[in-house]
């Protein structure tokens, strides 16, 4: 079997892909602005800010990330899909995948304003208020507030309708007690989203709320917790009777698990083939690897090399598959995909370097393998995104 000479085809994606968009040359006009913004953007003041971040890396650079979010926001280059009204585009997925595709091939810097784009935003674009929207839309789209995601716990993590944390009103304000973890980010957040109890008695996915809440009251403690990459991204994080204002709820009291849903539906989207972009450039560095070591030579290495290749070109042809503005539980498949592919292409790195790779500081590679082993649990564990595929799309008993 022959070793591709390098990684998929950087491809673009042609706007006739995608389903529900009409054809024209909509976003391949976008594309090209975006693709010249961004290498005179990255270019100049921001130049040192290229490559700076993503997954097991986001210690790297924060500050002037965090000013990229701004002078993104600042440009319009920040949630393309929202309505005009709120700042956004009302861009096209075709539109918003032209541009994440453009964002991953230009190396652009891990974005910090990640979790407030993609999932607290649309979330409150379909739960919230006006004065919701008024108020936490804005400053999302500008880049000012980052957010943090506080749903699992150590007894609800999988299994979220367990979730203990739990809240009272008290005063014209919600006063939380609990704790959450594994919490991405909760150190240089503004804002999280709480999932947490606000009936007492009730059990399951009953009596929950999803509550809005400032990171910088009294009564809210951070720890950072130490990865397997010597680096701390993600954090356990405290509720000592903090709180957050009565209006601060997001739906109805007592509708948590239905919001929470949702906000893990939006988890999905555009961005994913920006992703693959990145999935790309990475298996292009191991081969590259595997050829200056020999492994190459191997024929079972050689072999796991091209089956990596070709499982990336179908990655691709099933995201396309999928891209709609609401795919429901199929877009579990897609989890379920990359996340196994990513973990093996991680194993696949420390194989090819041999010895070598076991030793020393832990570099691109090895940082690819040990961080690669979360993305099997992150954003919902194989294992549930296995039942979500049984149950929701095969129709299979619990």
């Amino acid at each position: 079997m022959t070793l591709p000479e390098q990684g998929p085809p950087d491809r673009s994606l042609p706007e006739s892909t995608l389903p529900g968009t009409a054809a024209g040359d909509a976003a391949s006009g976008l594309r090209a602005q975006a693709r010249a913004w961004l290498e005179e953007q990255l270019s100049g003041a921001f130049a040192h800010a290229r490559g700076l971040g993503g997954p097991g890396r986001e210690h790297e650079g924060h500050e002037l990330r965090h000013a990229w979010e701004r002078h993104l926001g600042k440009a319009g280059w920040t949630c393309l899909g929202w309505p005009e009204r709120y700042g956004g585009r009302a861009a096209s997925l075709a539109d918003q995948v032209a541009f994440h595709e453009e964002y991953a091939r230009a190396d652009a810097p891990a974005r910090v304003g990640l979790i407030g784009e993609g999932l607290i935003g649309p979330t409150i674009l379909e739960f919230g208020t006006d004065e919701q929207k008024d108020r936490f839309l804005p400053p999302i789209r500008r880049g000012d507030e980052l957010w943090c995601q506080g749903y699992s716990e150590p007894e609800a993590g999988s299994d979220l309708a367990n979730v203990r944390t739990s809240a009272r009103l008290e005063g014209g304000e919600w006063v939380i007690t609990g704790q959450k973890v594994w919490t991405s980010l909760a150190h240089v957040a503004n804002w999280c989203f709480v999932l947490c109890r606000t009936e007492p008695g009730s059990r399951r996915h009953h009596g929950l709320s999803y509550l809005l809440v400032p990171m910088d009251r009294p009564g809210v403690e951070v720890r950072p917790i130490v990865q397997l990459t010597g680096t701390s991204e993600f954090n356990e994080v405290f509720f000592d009777g903090a709180r957050t204002a009565a209006a601060n709820v997001l739906g109805a009291p007592g509708d948590g698990w239905r919001v929470a849903m949702a906000t893990l539906g939006h988890e999905r989207g555009a961005s994913t083939l920006g992703q693959q972009i990145g999935f790309r450039r990475e298996l292009a560095k191991v081969i590259e690897t595997a050829r200056r070591t020999g492994a190459a030579d191997d024929p079972v290495l050689r072999d796991r090399l091209v089956q990596s290749w070709l499982e990336l070109e179908i990655m691709r042809l099933n995201a396309l598959r999928m891209l709609r503005p609401d795919p429901g539980p199929e877009a579990s498949i897609a989890k379920l995909y990359w996340s196994e592919w990513h973990r093996r292409l991680g194993e696949l790195a420390q194989a090819v370097q041999g010895r070598a790779g076991l030793v020393g500081e832990p570099d691109e590679l090895r940082r690819l393998y040990l961080f690669s082993r979360a993305d099997t649990i992150y954003a919902g564990s194989s294992e549930i995104q296995r039942n979500i595929i049984a149950e929701r799309t095969l129709g299979l008993p619990r």
